[in-house]
């Protein structure tokens, strides 16, 4: 994809979801995956992926803002943590079966915010209350232009090996049993 085919998409994208992908295209260059719906970089920075999308939602935590680019990481999140990180931040995004976790937003300082309470609180050193005031204070020093650790790189190492394709519950012969079941309901 050359550089004027990446700007062409764009042309086509509302504002705010422009804006903010062409602050990733500015840092990685060209994507790897373009559609006219999202641009996709493999491997950028610290990230497993960054995904940058046309479609961008509103979100008011802390701030109102829109949320347009995901910032994917390699993560196991224990399911009973699920619960905790949704009401935590709506945009922290928990793919069990993959073993990722991403956070979307404006950009790649608030996903690493974002991404660095997820795991404060998957390792019990925050709480959701505690994780979310942080989020906020540090989002508004980061307005005042004061130091913000959180943003400014993950502060910790994210995983290999995640993927959680969870327990199989049926057995060959159960599904063989439901198929014949099938069959002869539909011959009847």
């Amino acid at each position: 994809m050359t550089e004027a085919s990446a700007g062409a998409i764009l042309d086509g994208w509302p504002d705010e979801s422009r804006e903010a992908a062409q602050f990733v295209l500015d840092k990685y260059g060209e994507p790897d995956e373009a559609t006219p719906s999202s641009l996709v970089w493999f491997n950028a920075g610290e990230w497993k992926r960054v995904v940058a999308t046309r479609e961008f939602y509103e979100h008011n935590f802390p701030a109102p803002h829109i949320d347009s680019v995901e910032s994917v990481i390699d993560y196991a999140v224990p399911p009973e943590h699920a619960t905790s990180l949704a009401e935590f931040d709506g945009s922290v995004i928990v793919e069990r079966t993959a073993g990722e976790v991403s956070a979307r937003c404006h950009d790649e300082e608030a996903n690493r915010l974002a991404l660095n309470l997820m795991h404060d609180i998957v390792t019990g050193e925050k709480d959701v209350e505690q994780a979310r005031a942080y989020y906020a204070e540090e989002f508004a020093g980061y307005r005042k232009k004061e130091p913000t650790p959180y943003m400014e790189k993950l502060r910790f190492s994210p995983q290999s090996g995640t993927a959680d394709p969870d327990q199989r519950v049926l057995s060959d012969q159960d599904l063989e049993q439901a198929a014949e079941e099938g069959e002869r309901k539909e011959q009847a």
